[in-house]
């Protein structure tokens, strides 16, 4: 098996000993992604809306770093800090995926890295 690593500039840099994204065969694993300012590695100010809508704007510009585009993803990740936030999620997933939407799953978290309080990974299937 080869895997090709997957890196944009157009997303936060890694943290972490990760690649943003590795592809294997025809599916892209995604590592998660966090509301990072790409430009700045800061964390985005604002609500749950405003932190959700950033990190999904990161996985966006890894899945087209890959090669494909939010609709190719099959399945997300959705870590809350706050799971009471969970239908302004909703509400801004709904501006990047339309229905058939991706499976997921969608889970309460004590913390996660730099204090967001909201996170996303996936899995996207390009051929």
């Amino acid at each position: 098996m080869t895997k090709q690593i997957i890196h944009t500039d157009h997303a936060p840099a890694a943290i972490g000993p990760y690649s943003q994204a590795v592809r294997a065969g025809s599916t892209v694993y995604f590592s998660g992604q966090i509301p990072l300012d790409p430009a700045t590695g800061n964390l985005v100010e604002g609500d749950i809306g405003a932190q959700a809508r950033r990190a999904f704007d990161n996985l966006k510009a890894v899945a087209e770093a890959a090669g494909g585009s939010l609709d190719r993803i099959v399945r997300l990740g959705l870590y809350l800090t706050d799971l009471s936030q969970f239908a302004a999620v909703n509400a801004a997933m709904q501006e990047y995926f339309a229905a058939p939407y991706p499976a997921r799953s969608t889970i309460e978290v004590s913390g996660l890295p730099k204090g967001a309080a909201f996170e996303v990974d996936a899995v996207m299937v390009l051929e």
